[in-house]
């Protein structure tokens, strides 16, 4: 399953929702909860840690963050990497 999550800040319940082989991408204020260091980036690790985990480039460009900046784990993939994972995983779960 394809997990798109939106929101910010990012429920507890959400996160309790994505199972250990789901694909999770960050978009739009959601990145800025996955910087290093910020207390909800060490809970995301903690419940995601073994999920492949993605954020959208443009969005960690218009927020002024650099890919750097994120926690580690976290593939930075452009609309082209967002379509083909949206092809490959046709159960798409969106949190706003």
């Amino acid at each position: 399953m394809l997990h798109l999550i939106f929101q910010s800040p990012i429920e507890a319940a959400v996160l309790q929702r994505i199972d250990a082989e789901d694909v999770v991408v960050f978009l739009e204020n959601a990145v800025l909860r996955v910087l290093q260091g910020s207390h909800s980036g060490e809970i995301i690790t903690q419940q995601l840690g073994s999920n492949r985990l993605y954020v959208l480039s443009d969005d960690i460009a218009m927020r002024g963050i650099a890919p750097d900046a994120l926690i580690n784990g976290f593939k930075v993939i452009d609309y082209a990497g967002l379509v083909e994972l949206t092809v490959n995983n046709p159960v798409i779960q969106s949190w706003t």
